[in-house]
C-alpha cells in the first residue's frame, strides 16, 4: 500500500500544471474585453473599494457634521463618513494615544495648538457662542449671567479643561461672578442633557446646541460684550492612512455648500 502513493501523486498534480500553463496564453491575450472575465463581467476584487474616512470632533459638531456626513458621501461615492463626538480634551487624548482617525475638530485653537506634532495646518472653518441654557419657559426666570449667582439655582458647567468650560469661566470672571455649579461635566452635550432632563436649572453651552432641542430647553442670549467667541478648527492628522482624502474634506469643510450647513446649524463665518 506504500508503494502506491507515489503514484497516484503525479495523477492529480497534472491537471493543476496542465490549468496553470493554459491560463498563461490567456492571461496576455489583449482583445477589448482584459478587464473583464469570460462572462464580460467585471473579475472579482477588481470592484472600486470606498475609503473610510474617520473624522474625531468635537461633540457641539455632532449634529451638523451628520449631515455633513451624508451631503460629503454624495459628492464623493468614493468616500464613507465615519465620526467619532466627544469634548475636545477628549479628542486630545485619543489623537495622542494613537487611536486611527483621518481628521481632527477642535471647539477652539488651544487644543488644537497642542496638537501641532500630530496635525497638518488647520483651518478655522465656523465660530460660535455661549447661551444660558434654561428649562423650556424658564420657570426660574434666568434672564443673565448675574442670576447664576443665585445658590438656590442648580446650575451645571463643563469641566475646565473642555472648551466651553474654559469659555464659560473666562466670562463669569470677566463679571466678576462667582458661580458654584452642582456638576462639571464632560462636553456641552452633558451640560446640555442635564437641563433637558431637569436635573439642573441652567447651564452654560453653545448657542447652537441650545437650538438642537428647542422644544426642551430655552436659551438666554449672552450680550456680545459679556460674551465669548469660539472657533472651530480642522486639521488633517499626520498619522492618517488616507492623506489625500483628508485634506480634501477639510478643504470642503470651507467650501459654500459646508459653510451653509453650518450657518443653518447657528454656527458663526470663521
Amino acid at each position: 500500500m506504500a508503494s502506491s502513493r507515489p503514484s497516484r501523486s503525479p495523477r492529480r498534480a497534472l491537471p493543476a500544471v496542465v490549468t496553470a500553463a493554459l491560463l498563461i496564453p490567456l492571461a496576455a491575450c489583449g482583445g477589448g474585453d482584459k478587464d473583464k472575465g469570460g462572462d464580460g463581467s467585471a473579475p472579482a476584487g477588481s470592484e472600486k473599494k470606498n475609503t473610510q474616512l474617520t473624522v474625531v470632533a468635537a461633540a457641539s459638531l455632532t449634529d451638523v457634521f451628520e449631515q455633513a456626513g451624508k451631503a460629503y458621501e454624495k459628492e464623493h461615492p468614493g468616500v464613507r463618513m465615519g465620526f467619532s463626538f466627544a469634548g475636545s480634551q477628549e479628542l486630545a487624548a485619543q489623537v495622542k494615544q494613537g487611536a486611527p482617525a483621518d481628521v481632527l475638530v477642535t471647539a477652539d485653537t488651544k487644543t488644537m495648538d497642542g496638537l501641532a506634532a500630530e496635525t497638518g495646518e488647520p483651518t478655522v472653518i465656523a465660530k460660535n457662542r455661549l447661551v444660558i441654557a434654561v428649562e423650556e419657559g424658564n420657570p426660574k426666570k434666568v434672564g443673565s449671567l448675574k442670576d447664576l449667582t443665585d445658590e438656590q439655582l442648580k446650575v451645571v458647567l463643563a469641566a475646565e479643561e473642555v472648551p466651553v468650560g474654559r469659555y464659560g469661566r473666562q466670562i463669569l470672571d470677566a463679571q466678576k461672578l462667582t458661580v458654584k455649579p452642582v456638576s462639571q461635566e464632560v462636553s456641552v452635550r452633558a451640560v446640555l442633557s442635564k437641563v433637558e432632563l431637569g436635573e439642573a436649572d441652567a447651564g452654560l453651552v453653545y448657542k447652537t446646541d441650545a437650538e438642537t432641542v428647542p422644544d426642551k430647553v430655552d436659551a438666554v442670549d449672552i450680550p456680545d460684550a459679556q460674551n465669548a467667541v469660539a472657533s472651530y478648527p480642522a486639521a488633517a492628522l499626520k498619522g492618517s492612512e488616507h492623506a489625500e482624502e483628508a485634506d480634501a474634506f477639510v478643504r470642503w469643510l470651507s467650501s459654500d455648500e459646508a459653510r451653509e450647513l453650518l450657518r443653518k446649524a447657528g454656527f458663526q463665518q470663521p
